[in-house]
């Protein structure tokens, strides 16, 4: 039976989100694939169209929405790939009690602000040149590691080489849980 994996959007969804199909692509044969549109968890009206009001709608209450509609949707305890609001919307969810086997989110926004850690494995990717990645500091403070990328930015999870690396380091760590289970 294929282990289950949640896919988060970024901030635009399914809108700017043609990359996603080459994750789909990648890993459908290898999990029992979940996708969420984070537009539609949190409610934002779909015409919004600009970087600055769709992000003012998520920090504005979406991403508190968006995690109260995917802790009611999701109960089987699963792996995570998010991308960057994702990434937080599944790392506030994980606090809150979301059942997580594992998250790899790649340029999370917001968990830079956050002082907990989440409970489970986790892999955090960021492109070098990222200004919405957390600081060094932070990642010391909570004991968590940070893989960089250099000379990308943020949205690196958009590269053809980054989607590849991403989905062989998903299907290495879920195949090595896998045998040591």
């Amino acid at each position: 039976m294929a282990e289950r994996l949640v896919v988060l959007s970024d901030m635009w969804g399914a809108k700017k989100g043609l990359w996603i199909t080459s994750y789909l692509g990648y890993l459908q044969q290898y999990f029992d694939i979940v996708f969420y549109d984070c537009q539609q968890l949190a409610n934002i009206n779909p015409t919004i169209d600009t970087q600055e009001n769709v992000h003012a709608e998520f920090v504005n209450g979406g991403i508190c929405t968006a995690v109260a509609h995917l802790l009611k949707k999701e109960t089987t305890p699963s792996h995570y790939l998010a991308f960057s609001t994702g990434g937080t919307i599944a790392w506030k969810a994980n606090l809150l009690g979301l059942p997580m086997k594992s998250l790899y989110a790649v340029s999370a926004t917001r968990i830079r602000k956050e002082n907990e850690l989440i409970k489970g494995p986790m892999t955090l990717l960021y492109g070098g040149n990222d200004t919405h990645k957390p600081s060094e500091e932070w990642a010391k403070e909570l004991g968590v590691s940070m893989e960089l990328i250099p000379n990308f930015g943020h949205e690196l999870y958009t590269d053809e080489k980054i989607i590849q690396k991403v989905c062989k380091d998903l299907l290495g760590t879920v195949i090595q849980r896998h045998y040591q289970d």
